[in-house]
């Protein structure tokens, strides 16, 4: 089995691979005071309720962008499986011509999933990935990533909303009945669900006019599935994208 570890700044989200099924699927609250024996534990007992022996583990990869937490991580797989694990960044083959003033700055995650999407779409493309950060990264028609955005993740402008106003109350991020609230609770719900959907919207409408070109827009991560339903514009869901990514990029530097 391939273990894959996406560590972002609020979950870890680990996947287990076996041929081409997807075996484990798991999330850890990513906490950067954990130190890599505690690490270790999480994931030794993760691997337990999912029937996996440590034995199984080929390998592992790790996509971060949360540095401090990286080694730790690192350093559990080591003691819990006794091998080393692929890092994504610099001197790990990835395949990707990444047309940015400094390439090196580029999210291993938008790496991660900038693979998977053109494994599997014909460019150009626009992936987006809903994490407590919205990324989108694109794909020109050569494939060439040539840029992208970050905006504010919906929990985050959840969070920010619900703690800085003292009377406005806090919400489940259900589906919005309608556009106009009649409530306080539905015009929060409204504000923060179908403002994402239509800042996507937006933002696909500008990225194409400034390509000349459409594309096909590929959407993950936590919240996508909320969001992506409400957005006017064609996507296609894969929750799985970030694995994948991982286990071609994985597949890909072993066999090299």
């Amino acid at each position: 089995m391939i273990l894959t570890v996406d560590i972002g700044n609020s979950n870890i989200v680990l996947g287990g691979v076996e041929e081409d099924k997807i075996v484990l699927e798991a999330r850890l609250r990513t906490d950067a005071t954990k130190t890599s024996d505690e690490y270790c534990v999480d994931l030794k007992m993760l691997l337990e309720i999912h029937a996996v022996s440590p034995a199984q583990v080929e390998g592992a990869i790790i996509a971060s962008v949360v540095p401090q937490v990286l080694n730790s991580f690192q350093t559990a797989i080591k003691k819990l499986t006794g091998k080393s694990s692929l890092v994504v960044g610099p001197g790990l083959k990835t395949g990707l011509n990444i047309l940015l003033e400094n390439p090196g700055q580029m999210g291993a995650d938008l790496v991660a999933g900038d693979v998977a999407a053109l494994r599997e779409h014909k460019p150009p493309l626009i992936v987006i990935d809903m994490g407590t950060a919205t990324t989108m990264s694109v794909l020109d028609q050569n494939g060439a990533h040539i840029g992208g955005c970050i905006c504010p993740g919906v929990k985050v402008s959840q969070e920010a909303l619900t703690e800085r106003t003292a009377l406005l109350p806090g919400l489940q991020l259900d589906k919005p009945k309608r556009a106009i609230g009649r409530n306080t609770t539905d015009a929060m719900r409204s504000g923060i669900m179908l403002g994402a959907a239509c800042m996507l919207d937006g933002m696909v409408e500008r990225m194409e006019q400034e390509l000349g070109y459409k594309t096909t827009v590929i959407v993950t991560g936590g919240i996508a599935k909320f969001i992506a339903p409400l957005c006017r514009t064609p996507m296609i869901y894969d929750r799985d994208l970030i694995v994948k990514g991982l286990t071609a990029l994985y597949r890909e530097n072993r066999r090299g």
